[in-house]
Parts: C-alpha cells; structure tokens; sequence
C-alpha cells in the first residue's frame, strides 16, 4: 500500500495460502499471490516466482516474511531469481536475518537496498566484522556497504545514515549487471554516505519500517524504467539508482511520519501514515512532480 499511495502502478504480494485471504481482504487494489506452500513442490514454486518477477520492476523482501525455514528457502530462491534478472532488491525485517545467515546471497550485488533498524545494524556488523555497531554509525554503515560489496546500507535511526561503499575487493558493477555507460568507468570505486535528518514524528510505530521498504521500492521501479529508457536522457549513471532511491524514501517516510504526528498525536498507528505518503511528497520534491508535470519529469 504504500508503494501504490507513492506512485506505484501496481503492488503485487507474494505470500503463503494462510496469510493469502487476509491480504485480499485488505484491499482490492493488492494483486495477491498465494503460492509459497509449505509442502508445494520447490521446483513448481521456483517456476511461478520466476514468471512473476519477469512482469515486475522491483522486489521488496522481509515484511512479514518470518523465519520458517521453508518461508525462509523460498525468500533466498525469490533474491537468486531476481538476481539473476538484475532486478532492484530492498531486504528488510526477516529478509536481513536471512541475509546474514548467508552473506553469499547479496554480497557484490549493487542493485540491493538494506534497512536494518539499530538492533538489526548491530548484529549486521558483528556478522560482516565491524565490531557490535556501536558509536561511529556513518562510518560503520559504510563499512558495512564496503565489506558486502557495494550493497547500499539504509541505517534507520533518529537521523537516517545511508551509505554506498564499492571501494572494496568484493565490490563489482558486473556483478550486479548494471550497463556502464560513457559516463561511468567500469569498476569505478565510490565511498557515499548521505545522512537524512528530515524531521519525523515524534512517536516512530512499529511498522513504519515496512513504510519506508514500500517507498524505497517505488522509487527503485522509476529507477528500473529509467535504466530501460521509459524516461529521462540517461544523464544519471545507473549505479547511483539505489543510494538515491533510499535517501528519497528516507524523506518522504519521515516527513509523512511527521504529518500524520500532527494529526493523531500519541496515538498514531502506522497506517495512518499512508494516506500523507503523496502530499510528504509533493513537499519534498515539489507540487509540479507529484502531479506529473511532464515538463519536470
């Protein structure tokens, strides 16, 4: 919902039966997919993962997911096939627990958004090596990005830090198969770190995480169709798609967290930042683009 509430065309939601009916119930607008059957044969499922992602832009993974093993298994074959179709990944929740049982699975692969919050940071540093994640947090979070190969690191916090390290040996623009144009040299090293501290709501709900992965999503989909030139004259190097869509996800989450504050004080739900997501928007970025002018756009 809160991609679609951005700009998304359509938000499909990949889930296993139990939870499928729920999901539905939620909202018309939800393309759901009840697949992920516990005892479904793995190659069958593997099958109807791929030929759903062929028909999408992006693949958020980790809201809601849990840690079933057989939840789990399906979460990992779901980033391979998206890997291998140089899809745009943002991993949250559960998908970073999963991520830092296998480093492998995302290690090298710049097309990748993390969201850890500050526990969720801490045992992503002890995993990759940079000590408990404490102190220094700018300069960890690249660290982290450096030693896991350019993934970029979206460090959730009282201000947001998001960082993009590929100065390191795991790092590889091939690896993530994104086109090197004119403008950017193959293997060109770059060390980013961008701090958000566009102001927030004074209460941060549970949820508002999985807010911010639909945000980063929606702008990685307007990142993808720009790479297949649906816009824009391909003066932004690719590369930097995924460190911009998560500092512009960064802003209009905080910024839609601060006007629903506003409205319901101390009793604010997550989902009451969803109807603000648009007008947080329009304030960051300007009326114009919020309302498709195409001489903007």
């Amino acid at each position: 919902m809160s991609a679609l509430r951005l700009g998304a065309d359509l938000s499909h939601v990949i889930c296993a039966p139990t939870a499928g009916q729920a999901i539905k119930s939620y909202s018309p607008d939800l393309i759901v997919h009840p697949i992920l059957r516990e005892d479904a044969p793995q190659d069958k499922v593997k099958n109807e993962l791929d030929s759903i992602l062929a028909r999408l832009h992006v693949l958020v993974l980790g809201p809601g997911l849990g840690r079933e093993p057989y939840m789990q298994n399906y979460a990992r074959t779901a980033l391979t096939l998206a890997r291998s179709r140089a899809m745009f990944v943002v991993l949250d929740a559960d998908a970073l627990w999963m991520v830092g049982q296998a480093l492998e699975l995302v290690r090298g692969y710049q097309r990748a958004v993390m969201t850890p919050n500050l526990v969720e940071f801490k045992r992503l540093c002890e995993q990759v090596g940079v000590g408990n994640g404490e102190g220094e947090g700018e300069q960890r979070a690249a660290e982290v990005s450096k030693r896991l190969g350019g993934v970029v690191v979206l460090e959730k916090g009282a201000k947001d830090v998001i960082a993009s390290d590929t100065t390191g040996e795991e790092a590889g623009v091939g690896v993530s198969g994104i086109r090197v144009g004119e403008e950017e040299e193959e293997g060109e090293k770059v060390r980013e770190v961008v701090e958000v501290d566009a102001e927030g709501g004074l209460k941060r709900c549970g949820g508002q995480g999985d807010v911010l992965s639909g945000c980063v999503g929606a702008m990685l989909a307007w990142g993808k169709c720009y790479e297949e030139g649906a816009y824009g004259n391909h003066s932004l190097p690719v590369s930097r798609l995924p460190i911009l869509a998560a500092v512009g996800g960064s802003m209009v989450t905080r910024t839609s967290s601060r006007m629903a504050f506003q409205v319901e004080g101390r009793g604010l739900v997550t989902q009451d930042m969803i109807p603000h997501l648009a007008k947080a928007f329009a304030e960051m970025f300007g009326e114009d683009i919020q309302n498709g002018n195409k001489g903007r756009l």
